[in-house]
């Protein structure tokens, strides 16, 4: 009997098991706590990093897993669906810093940090987006980092930065030459305990409420030359190598979402009795339950897939050709049936889905964030776009 290579292999079903395990009994019963008070379990990280669910694609000489972009993709498809607020801050650390950061960092910096951010001691963060640069996060960038002898010096804001609140240290891009238009970008690393480096506002959301987001500002912030993350001038690689593997590695998490909501609504649908029978046997509550399971499917096959794709392409591959279009295909894809699954099971749910402290609100309240995040969907079509009209 051949391997069906949209199946799971046993040693991938075996994570997948351990990941959701972990979850369901250490991450779920934070969930609500964390949606109801934006609250911040501080001692998780250190326990995950113990636990080898840290530094996930990092070699283990720097005290990472060694795995592949897959197996975090799988992992975080399982914390997803127990609480996906702690996933979406588990996979800024692990895959927008510590992983863009090996795959880019200089040799001593790697040393120096990576066995840190390996265990959890250090927490990592990305620093990207500003008040007046999103979409355009590049071309309209306004940090500035001049460079005074052995130091550059940072002046500017980064807004909407997921663990910025909670992060030991930041994977910051900023100006170099201001008249590069979207080049001209020079990636950093730096200390979050530098002074001059403050959370301006912690951020209050309407979705992912556990997940830390701040507003970060930089006054005269000094930071060695040494820590400068690749090369002067060509942060604009860094980022957009990056980016292509943050889409593959959002989609997981509308999945693990989505898988949840249909459990959900499934178990309602079997225990909510109307007219005298559970509503389940409601040919209508039935075609939203076999449009969900629809929808979730195809969002893990094509998950999975692009996942697959992208655990063979290095950062220099990174940021054009068909991966480009294909990582924002899935992101754009699982984000819109997550909407879709969302909907129908709120609708399954009827008036207890609408109730702020049911689980299912607070899935739902997950929806738009998935749209937006790693470039809106807007932002997606465009990418796909470009890349078949090239």
């Amino acid at each position: 009997m051949t391997e069906n290579p949209f199946n799971l292999t046993t040693e991938q079903q075996g994570l997948m098991d351990h990941a959701d395990k972990y979850a369901r009994e250490r991450m779920y019963p934070l969930a609500q706590k964390m949606d109801d008070e934006e609250y911040w379990p501080v001692d998780i990280m250190r326990e995950m990093g113990g636990l080898g669910f840290l530094g996930t694609t990092v070699p283990a000489e720097y005290g990472g897993a060694g795995m592949t972009l897959m197996d975090t993709g799988i992992m975080l498809q399982a914390f997803s669906r127990w609480n996906h607020a702690l996933a979406l801050s588990w996979v800024v650390h692990d895959n927008l810093c510590t992983n863009n950061f090996y795959n880019n960092a200089s040799e001593v910096l790697r040393k120096k940090y990576l066995p840190k951010l390996c265990s959890g001691e250090l927490i990592g963060c990305l620093g990207l987006t500003e008040p007046g640069a999103g979409s355009d996060a590049l071309g309209s960038m306004r940090t500035r980092a001049v460079a005074d002898r052995d130091d550059f010096v940072l002046n500017g804001s980064k807004l909407y930065i997921t663990n910025g609140p909670i992060a030991d240290v930041c994977l910051l891009y900023a100006k170099t030459d201001m008249n590069a238009g979207s080049k001209g970008i020079t990636a950093f690393l730096i200390e979050t305990n530098t002074p001059g480096f403050s959370v301006a506002q912690k951020l209050v959301k309407m979705g992912f409420r556990g997940s830390q987001t701040a507003e970060l500002v930089l006054e005269d912030v000094r930071v060695p030359r040494e820590n400068v993350v690749g090369e002067v001038n060509q942060g604009h690689k860094v980022v957009m190598s990056g980016l292509d593997f943050e889409r593959a590695l959002i989609a997981p998490i509308s999945v693990g979402i989505a898988e949840r909501a249909l459990e959900l609504a499934i178990d309602y649908a079997k225990t909510r009795v109307q007219f005298g029978k559970p509503i389940a046997s409601f040919q209508m509550v039935q075609a939203h339950i076999a449009d969900m399971y629809v929808w979730v499917e195809t969002m893990k096959t094509f998950a999975s897939k692009v996942l697959a794709e992208v655990s063979s392409v290095d950062e220099t591959q990174a940021g054009r050709g068909s991966i480009h279009a294909l990582t924002a295909a899935s992101v754009m894809y699982c984000a819109d049936m997550c909407n879709k699954v969302l909907n129908s099971a709120v609708q399954v749910h009827g008036g207890s889905g609408y109730i702020w402290e049911s689980e299912i609100n607070r899935l739902f309240r997950s929806i738009k964030l998935l749209e937006i995040g790693a470039g809106t969907t807007e932002v997606r079509k465009m990418i796909i776009a470009g890349e078949l009209l090239r």
